[in-house]
């Protein structure tokens, strides 16, 4: 009778095992089940969605959240918060057209017309220099981030409209005889059939990737992440991490407005306007915590694709701009919903392990 009974018991402990083992592995991959679902969904509603062409399309279109998002999620790993990345993509946009129209030397009477590497190197020190003063604020003078980069964001958006005086940079193409064409080669032109802005954001997702995983910058981001206090303790030098997250999350900001602005052709200092909110969505989406400490590049990729996807299918059938908010919206609501149920079990699994001296739960 006893061995019936333990029996039962272990055939209903393998069930629960076993469910929860799928609903673990729903929880993780749901970025993934979710792009599959949206795939799936606008190729039966529309039979121009599921093509090689309309996918690298709207690829080109994700890796600007996608930029975004990889920066965001450095930041966010640590605990913070990067309110700024969108404004800092127009001040980006709006200092490459500046330069690829020609600096005025009024004192010399000539004008500078620099190379597009010039430009480029010029534009990516720009995001990094909003990023250090995030990042100094932050870490050495303990301004909460969100203030701190709020405030940034109105400063860089300020600076900006200043340059261009509200108005917008255009023919960005560049003149032959002047030596700084070029530009438009990271919006139109692609290799081996795909999208440069696609390759740029494979580019910096490996690097991002390396880095978290490779390198002891890495290990010092998820420990500062994870408890700031015993990772300093520990000897991790918080303060100099704090700050070289937001100093790469403003390069990625930099290098999404180089490509946001090929792409157009033009620049105006309006670009970006509420994509902070979607790069923090990307992040959340693919599974990181809000709290610090968990996420990864593939994760944070696959959320940049089921918003980016999710919005051009949602155009691609004719859907109202409106509802698309709504929609958008509505998969944000629901990603921090599941991040909160995943982290949630993970502390609860963490409370019942015994400890190995008592034995007992921790409490």
């Amino acid at each position: 009778m006893s061995d019936t009974t333990t029996a039962a018991n272990q055939a209903r402990a393998g069930i629960r095992s076993a469910d929860f083992d799928i609903v673990k592995m729903l929880l993780e991959g749901r970025a993934f089940f979710a792009l599959i679902a949206i795939i799936i969904t606008f190729s039966m509603l529309s039979p121009v969605y599921f093509s090689v062409n309309n996918f690298l399309i709207m690829s080109s279109h994700v890796a600007i959240f996608g930029l975004l998002a990889l920066g965001m999620l450095l930041v966010i790993l640590t605990g913070g918060i990067d309110l700024s990345v969108g404004s800092t993509l127009a001040l980006a946009g709006v200092v490459a057209g500046f330069l690829m129209q020609g600096v005025s030397l009024e004192m010399f009477g000539v004008i500078l017309y620099p190379p597009v590497w010039v430009v480029v190197i010029l534009t990516c020190a720009v995001g990094a220099f909003v990023g250090l003063i995030n990042g100094v604020l932050v870490a050495f003078f303990k301004v909460p981030a969100f203030v701190a980069t709020l405030g940034l964001l109105y400063v860089a958006r300020g600076v900006a409209l200043l340059m261009t005086n509200g108005l917008t940079y255009n023919n960005l193409g560049g003149r032959p005889e002047l030596g700084n064409t070029g530009f438009e080669w990271l919006g139109f032109n692609r290799l081996l059939g795909v999208p440069i802005g696609v390759v740029v954001l494979v580019a910096v997702a490996v690097l991002c990737s390396l880095l978290l995983n490779r390198s002891a910058l890495g290990r010092w981001i998820y420990s500062t992440g994870g408890n700031e206090r015993a990772a300093e303790l520990s000897g991790v030098p918080v303060r100099r991490v704090k700050v070289t997250v937001y100093v790469l999350s403003g390069i990625c900001s930099a290098i999404a407005g180089l490509v946001l602005s090929s792409q157009l052709t033009s620049a105006g200092p309006t670009a970006g306007t509420t994509y902070e909110l979607t790069a923090i969505a990307a992040v959340v989406i693919g599974g990181a915590a809000l709290m610090g400490g968990r996420g990864t590049v593939r994760g944070t990729l696959l959320g940049a694709f089921v918003i980016g996807f999710l919005s051009d299918g949602l155009v691609i059938i004719g859907v109202s701009s409106y509802w698309q908010t709504v929609f958008t919206g509505a998969v944000i609501v629901l990603a921090v919903l599941l991040n909160s149920i995943q982290y949630r079990g993970r502390r609860r699994a963490v409370a019942a392990t015994p400890s190995p001296q008592t034995g007992k739960a921790s409490e």
